[in-house]
Formats: C-alpha cells, sequence, structure tokens
C-alpha cells in the first residue's frame, strides 16, 4: 500500500494525479492522523500519571517509549 501511495498514478503524460489516486491517498492521511491523535491521548493520559510505586514507574516509562517511537514512525 505504501508503494501505490507514493507514486500515485498519473494521467497520460498530463502530470495530473487521478481522483482515485488522491482520494487513496487523503484516506491514508486521514488514517495517519487518526493513529497519531490516539497516541498523543496516551501519551498524555501517561504522562499524567503519578505513582510512588517504581515497578509501575517503570511500567510507564517503558509504554512511554513505545508509544513515543510509534509517533516518531508515524511522521
Amino acid at each position: 500500500m505504501a508503494t501505490a501511495l507514493q507514486h500515485p498514478e498519473v494521467g497520460s503524460g498530463s502530470g495530473f494525479v487521478s481522483e482515485e489516486a488522491r482520494r487513496q491517498i487523503e484516506q491514508a492521511r486521514a488514517v495517519r492522523e487518526r493513529q497519531k491523535q490516539a497516541l498523543l491521548l496516551q501519551r498524555g493520559n501517561i504522562l499524567s500519571q503519578n505513582t510512588s510505586n517504581p515497578a509501575r514507574r517503570a511500567a510507564l516509562a517503558a509504554a512511554l517509549a513505545q508509544i513515543e517511537g510509534q509517533i516518531q514512525a508515524i511522521n
């Protein structure tokens, strides 16, 4: 799917992107944006949690690192 989005169909020498290719690109962008918003909400939730339990803090730090990695992958 990524290849199709990176190289959309181009009309016969006109340089215009087909309507279907444009729709696919926009749909993929919207999906990425929704995923990013969900990850940012999770990140905010983790950052707002306070705990004195060292095991819980370690789990939150690991979850935060994973979420931040996913955010970077989306960008």
